[in-house]
């Protein structure tokens, strides 16, 4: 999951810091064996450096192949899954809970997976500094935090200025694939989306898509489905 936090502001005065909104909340885990020897052992082969400049990631992953980032990846286990069920294409994954990097790179390398690739740092940072314009296949944002109180609706990852960051470095023709569990947030997404320019809602009927099957069902997403929760997928493609 991802989560969307502003910077502290000092109380008092008019001469404040702007605030910035960041692609997560820091939390802190325990760690298992297995995530520890994803770090340890994994994480110098496919944890990316944050750069100054836009990666090669030609050179990075030794080939040229269709690229997908995730922003957020949680605990890794969709991700890994696409990313065994298609060695064609290249994943980059975003997230900066320690204990999910290090689950998701112990399953890398169990599966001996040379696809994928991880930054364990904000994903608005890496989106800026690392990724160049017009070079992603698609970007996948899947069950970010919704910011359930009205007033905290400002901190979610999903807004006009986000939707442009994304569409600049997506290709023409290249899909920013999103997801959530909560409603109310699923009408923001569509909201925003729908008035963002350069993009086209690949719904049929300009709402929602029913679950891609590339998009793996989590555990989170089976045991919502129990309880009757429901799942809004939205896709937009790069026009321009």
């Amino acid at each position: 999951m991802t989560e969307s936090q502003e910077t502290p502001i000092p109380a008092g005065g008019e001469d404040r810091p702007h605030r910035r909104i960041k692609s997560f909340v820091m939390r802190a885990g325990r760690m298992t064996e297995g995530q520890q020897r994803g770090l340890e052992q994994g994480g110098p082969l496919f944890i990316l450096p944050l750069a100054d400049s836009p990666v090669d990631y030609d050179q990075v992953f030794g080939r040229s192949a269709p690229r997908t980032l995730e922003i957020g990846f949680g605990m890794g286990h969709s991700l890994l899954e696409m990313a065994a069920a298609s060695p064609e294409l290249d994943f980059i994954g975003v997230e900066v809970h320690r204990p999910g990097v290090g689950a998701l790179l112990n399953g890398v390398l169990t599966q001996g997976l040379k696809n994928l690739r991880v930054y364990d740092c904000d994903a608005i940072e890496v989106l800026n500094r690392c990724v160049a314009d017009a070079s992603l296949d698609r970007l996948m944002l899947f069950f970010p935090d919704p910011w359930h109180k009205a007033r905290h609706h400002k901190r979610r990852i999903v807004q006009p200025e986000f939707a442009e960051l994304v569409r600049r470095k997506l290709k023409v023709g290249g899909v920013f694939h999103m997801a959530t569990d909560w409603e109310p947030y699923a009408e923001h997404m569509l909201e925003v989306m729908n008035v963002a320019a350069g993009y086209r809602n690949q719904s049929a009927d300009g709402t929602y898509m029913p679950r891609p099957d590339e998009r793996p069902v989590t555990k989170f997403e089976r045991r919502g489905e129990r309880l009757g929760h429901g799942v809004w997928d939205l896709k937009f493609e790069k026009l321009d």
